[in-house]
């Protein structure tokens, strides 16, 4: 018999996700007793607000949510969803153009899913977030790489996407506020990107979920609200994860054309069926709510912000852009590379992580794993004390460089 691979090929080509690599050996060693700071997951400090977590408590004690619910989410989370849409970005949307998803990463795979054929081009700005091109790929696309630097704010311009685009181009990954660099786009470019978008028939996923993240002058655009004749190919993914501190919750969503959401409301309800009612409870809350909770938040993050783009700029060799929203800095450490630590010499910033993690006891992920060689991105959603012992340390490990 003809040995034949244990896994198959589309899995075995999947990476793992470097962020939630880094967030476990980093928890693996606190669990061993060593003292580790951890930078590297994009996961809010804060506990979700209590009125959430109370109506998740009474929706436990409800018979009905003990049972089966619609695949695409429930009627009342959809419409609230539609109606969360309208007041916070000005986009206006029925229930029937919402899926209710387990978390954002299961939008993005859907709503790639959905759209995509075999062979089909999607573009992707980079740095990127790690879950983009493996969820292009599982679809059977091909992600198509814009790359931008410090230098332009970690942003593209049309010029740079007319680039990339062939006949094969479909889709547009579009992400603002950023993650990982915390860019802003401007009102102007989001409108100029979206209107080459609609000018080539080109379809645009947009990643809003950290649209209430943005921090000084900066302002969130929606692009289908900027460019209302793109709204058609247009795909939202969204969720209540940064926003509400509401990571572990798992609840996200798709917003689009009725027949894309038609199309991944079907896989879903052979993948997962719907997502925990309890979850859906809770989310039901949250969106429903008002924002105070996180304008508390924000007032937090906004001064770990400026603290942490301090602090990374004054070591030597390293250079770190404001970020204007999402809640990470996303500093070139290229000037780093190559001089000798404490006996290594890293060439790489997966190396320079690695000697920082062992060394310095700090667990940050390395530029690698967002298409960008030479970065490092340090999430600044933890606590203002740790914040400032974890750069500290970093500091002191780094001004032995030589």
């Amino acid at each position: 018999m003809t040995d034949r691979p244990r896994i198959s090929a589309r899995i075995s080509a999947i990476s793992e996700s470097a962020t939630l690599a880094v967030d476990a050996k980093a928890k693996a060693m606190k669990a061993e007793g060593r003292p580790v700071i951890g930078f590297g997951a994009g996961e809010p400090d804060f506990p979700t607000p209590d009125y959430i977590v109370e109506a998740a408590v009474a929706a436990a004690r409800e018979p009905r949510f003990h049972r089966y619910t619609p695949a695409g989410g429930l009627p009342e989370l959809k419409k609230a969803i539609a109606e969360k849409t309208r007041r916070d970005s000005g986009y206006e949307v029925e229930p029937a153009q919402v899926l209710v998803t387990n978390g954002g990463k299961q939008a993005i795979y859907e709503a790639f899913a959905a759209m995509l054929d075999p062979g089909d081009e999607v573009i992707v700005i980079a740095p990127y977030w790690t879950t983009y091109p493996e969820s292009i790929k599982l679809a059977g696309g091909v992600p198509v790489f814009v790359v931008t630097d410090e230098s332009t704010g970690y942003m593209a311009g049309v010029e740079q996407l007319e680039a990339a685009r062939t006949d094969r181009t479909k889709v547009l990954v579009f992400v603002s506020p950023s993650n990982p660099t915390g860019a802003v786009y401007p009102r102007e470019q989001v409108r100029a990107i979206g209107r080459w978008a609609d000018e080539h028939g080109l379809w645009v996923l947009t990643d809003e979920i950290y649209e209430h993240l943005v921090y000084g002058d900066a302002e969130f655009s929606s692009l289908p609200v900027e460019v209302p004749e793109i709204a058609d190919r247009t795909v939202i993914v969204n969720g209540v994860a940064k926003t509400y501190a509401m990571t572990g919750w798992r609840v996200g969503w798709i917003i689009g054309p009725k027949d894309v959401v038609k199309a991944a409301s079907n896989l879903q309800s052979h993948a997962t069926s719907n997502v925990a009612n309890v979850s859906q409870a809770a989310a039901l809350a949250a969106v429903s709510g008002d924002l105070t909770a996180v304008e508390e938040m924000k007032k937090a993050f906004d001064r770990r912000r400026r603290t942490i783009v301090r602090m990374l700029n004054e070591i030597d060799g390293v250079l770190c852009p404001v970020p204007e929203g999402a809640f990470y800095a996303y500093p070139s450490v290229k000037g780093v590379l190559g001089k000798e630590i404490r006996g290594r010499k890293p060439q790489t910033s997966t190396e320079l992580a690695e000697v920082i993690l062992e060394e310095a006891e700090v667990a940050v992920v390395p530029g690698e794993a967002f298409g960008t060689p030479g970065y490092l991105r340090l999430s600044y959603a933890l606590s203002d004390e740790d914040l400032a012992e974890g750069v500290s340390r970093i500091q002191k490990l780094l001004a032995e460089a030589k």
